[in-house]
């Protein structure tokens, strides 16, 4: 019966996740929907087939706010083995569509409860190897990740706007960071280009206690005074 109650939390939560986000491009990509993705939680994972090491060990991670983070852990092979991407997601009726921050697409259908990973131009992969992640509920890696974005400092709380999403996420406490932001700033009060390898976590909302997005800062910060999202 627990189980059962959890499976029917995890539908209708994520129901909503697919349900909310990008209505107007699954109406561009796909105008007559044949077949609606089921509702799918929102973590999976797998280990999918590597030609040159023991396996792909696959976590997915989507969020609300359509941005999706991916962590490849390459079995047996030499340090460092572990990799992280990011990016943001949309779906069409039988597909979700993964975009990370270079552009590049990945794609996905639901099968069954899990999520089957397709070839590069969004086909099923005709092969007896494993392609399909199985949900879990799992914390987002720590894996850093390359980030360029806008950050700004302001009455005690840091912002970061990422430049390949768009989307604006909280910062955590980084005493650093801040001293950095006042120094390259100057005497303006105004965002300024940032590009760090950090990663994100959930923390809570000093006022709700909501649990939202935050980026992480773990190294190599540097602040580029005078230039934005659009500076080469």
């Amino acid at each position: 019966m627990k189980k059962a109650l959890l499976s029917a939390l995890a539908v209708s939560t994520l129901f909503a996740l697919f349900g909310c986000n990008n209505r107007s491009e699954t109406q561009v990509l796909q105008p007559t929907q044949t077949e609606e993705l089921k509702p799918m939680q929102q973590s999976w994972r797998g280990v999918l087939p590597c030609a040159d090491c023991e396996g792909i060990e696959t976590s997915l991670f989507l969020q609300k706010d359509g941005t999706w983070v991916m962590n490849q852990r390459y079995q047996g092979a030499k340090e460092p083995s572990s990799f992280a991407t990011y990016g943001t997601w949309a779906r069409t009726a039988e597909k979700l569509v993964l975009t990370d921050t270079t552009g590049d697409k990945t794609y996905f259908r639901a099968k069954g409860e899990g999520m089957e990973m397709l070839d590069r131009e969004g086909n099923p992969i005709e092969s007896q190897f494993n392609y399909t992640l199985a949900p879990v509920k799992a914390a987002l890696p720590a894996t850093p990740m390359a980030m360029r974005g806008m950050y700004f400092y302001m009455a005690d709380a840091a912002i970061f706007t990422d430049c390949a999403t768009g989307r604006k996420v909280s910062v955590a406490n980084n005493a650093q960071l801040e001293r950095d932001y006042a120094v390259a700033r100057g005497n303006d009060s105004k965002p300024v280009l940032l590009t760090v390898d950090g990663h994100f976590t959930l923390e809570p909302n000093p006022d709700s206690g909501e649990m939202v997005k935050t980026l992480v800062a773990d190294k190599d910060a540097k602040f580029i005074a005078g230039k934005d999202c659009n500076s080469k």
